[in-house]
């Protein structure tokens, strides 16, 4: 049985780096200090009201400032924007520099991205060591349009259109 749960592992593993997802950043404040990491998680839950959701693991060096928050950011990122999906990907201080401000709630609002949100943590489902939030929209700004940043086969990646119209 422990072989078929390492096949399946590896066929889910590579099936979900075949599934291209876009790249934000997911903020909080936690006791003034600021908190933020790369999600290819986040999805839309409702317009009405409008509500996002995203998945993270609960092991996160950021999960303490998601479990305590009141108020959460999204930040969807553009091509433009690999750098800062790079920094909030790998360790050491994220809000080193002017490339963030404090936002509407005290969230941290990254400056430059396709767009943010800020929601209200409606809630947070826990399940073994990971976790879903919901998070209901009550601020907002969208950015410059431009092509979105993806994630696909282990690395960043654009959108090519396809010589088909809807």
């Amino acid at each position: 049985m422990a072989t078929d749960e390492g096949i399946f592992e590896g066929t889910f593993r590579e099936m979900f780096r075949r599934h291209a997802a876009g790249v934000a950043i997911i903020t909080a404040n936690h006791n003034g200090v600021p908190f933020g990491f790369t999600a290819t998680s986040v999805a839309s839950l409702s317009a009405k009201p409008p509500r996002f959701t995203f998945n993270m693991a609960r092991t996160s060096r950021s999960w303490p400032a998601v479990a305590n928050a009141t108020y959460i950011g999204v930040h969807m990122l553009g091509l433009e924007n690999q750098d800062l999906a790079d920094r909030f990907a790998r360790g050491g201080n994220r809000f080193d520099g002017d490339h963030w401000e404090l936002g509407p709630h005290e969230v941290p609002v990254l400056k430059d991205v396709t767009g943010w949100l800020i929601g209200k943590v409606q809630m947070r489902l826990s399940f073994e060591n990971n976790a879903v939030v919901v998070v209901e929209v009550v601020e907002g700004q969208v950015g410059a349009d431009g092509a979105p940043l993806l994630y696909h086969s282990g690395g960043y990646s654009q959108p090519v259109p396809l010589d088909y119209e809807i």
